[in-house]
């Protein structure tokens, strides 16, 4: 038997208690063997429970065979003319078949479709049938001279391993539908939270670079005596090696945190490179008084490069932007803040996205984020943000 499903070794973690059982319980029913014939039992016994151990591979395949399989114990022993030892009901089958015939049936039913379920179920249940009425002679003959046994008394018996046997089966049929619903639901989730990763480090990478190229160039049409070139090119170059990480990243299947260009040692020194890239008024304020976390620096300087990148994008005569960076009682304290006037058509347009990006960043990080207009110009940024 061949599957993709389901390999040896997940097999035998997964059915070595039901074969320990059947093993016992066949171990066990070779004592009451009376005659010579009656060993001829052992090998069809053997080959029913090695199919109901082996059913999870191929669940359909394995009912028929193993309905094949009594029928054939069946019709041999009664041309042998001895009967099945112990027999568990009337006469054609002993503990360990029937409990062989219950443990595919769960099987079938856990894992198989309704129909390939209903035939399965069907075969193995008239082979046991079978069973019963070719081994009936034998036995009759030999335990039911004086009486015969009332059929209602046996099937009531019967139907009650039937309903386990099925019960069990859509007990964990339901149960593994959950579970799949349940890992479909959290892939989903982690997609979901991957994406949203990765857009926002696409906007902040890119937006920030090519707003960057769109104020040099803007300027330089302003102005034609300004050399713009080196300006417009070293962000296009920063652009570039910035998505070329980030499409590593994708392909070699690491976190997506790591797209961000790494923070230095210095989280301050960080901070001015920015300034400096930016090309704005830029005032720097640090107050750190406590050690910050490399992945903790690399969101801030996350959070101060989407804030300078949506000041150029969006204000006008902007004069001064403010950053400042502070820490006290385990807390990192950001405020960035300019006094420009809206200008209406922000610089290359919008995507709206920006704030979102920052405030999901805070959150994740455990902190709270806030960003509004000031009086009597400008926007402030502020994010607090804790340090471990």
């Amino acid at each position: 038997m061949e599957s993709t499903d389901l390999n040896w070794w997940l097999l035998a973690k997964r059915q070595w208690p039901l074969a320990i059982s059947l093993a016992v319980i066949a171990t066990a029913e070779v004592g009451a063997i009376s005659t010579g014939a009656g060993w001829w039992q052992v090998p069809g016994v053997a080959v029913i429970c090695v199919l109901a151990v082996l059913a999870p591979r191929r669940p359909f395949d394995a009912a028929l065979a193993l309905a094949f399989a009594v029928a054939c114990v069946a019709v041999y022993m009664r041309l042998l003319g001895v009967a099945i030892e112990p027999h568990l009901l009337w006469s054609g089958a002993s503990i360990s078949m029937t409990g062989a015939a219950m443990a595919t049936i769960a099987t079938l039913v856990r894992v198989a479709s309704r129909f390939r379920s209903v035939v399965g179920v069907l075969a193995v249940l008239a082979a046991l049938a079978l069973a019963e009425v070719l081994g009936w002679p034998i036995v009759a003959a030999r335990y039911y001279r004086d009486w015969t046994p009332d059929a209602w008394n046996y099937a009531i018996p019967a139907g009650v391993l039937l309903v386990l046997s099925l019960g069990t089966g859509l007990y964990f049929r339901a149960r593994d539908a959950e579970r799949t619903s349940q890992l479909a639901a959290s892939v989903a989730a982690a997609q979901n939270a991957e994406r949203m990763a990765l857009a926002r480090e696409l906007h902040d990478v890119v937006a920030h670079y090519v707003t960057a190229i769109v104020v040099h160039a803007q300027a330089g049409q302003l102005n034609r005596s300004v050399d713009v070139l080196p300006s417009i090119a070293a962000s296009g170059n920063e652009a570039l090696t910035a998505m070329r990480r980030l499409v590593g990243t994708l392909r070699d299947g690491e976190a997506s945190g790591a797209a961000s260009p790494a923070a230095s040692s210095s989280l301050v020194d960080d901070v001015r490179a920015l300034a400096d890239e930016s090309g704005l008024p830029v005032r720097l304020s640090f107050d750190l008084r406590d050690a910050v976390p490399q992945e903790l620096a690399r969101s801030v300087l996350r959070l101060v490069q989407e804030s300078l990148t949506n000041t150029a994008k969006h204000a006008a005569a902007v004069s001064s932007v403010d950053v400042a960076l502070s820490s006290g009682d385990g807390v990192l304290h950001l405020a960035v803040s300019d006094d420009g006037i809206a200008s209406g058509v922000p610089v290359g347009g919008s995507g709206g996205y920006g704030l979102v990006g920052m405030r999901e960043r805070a959150e994740l990080l455990g902190g709270t984020f806030s960003a509004g207009r000031r009086e009597p110009t400008g926007w402030t940024v502020r994010a607090d943000l804790p340090i471990s």
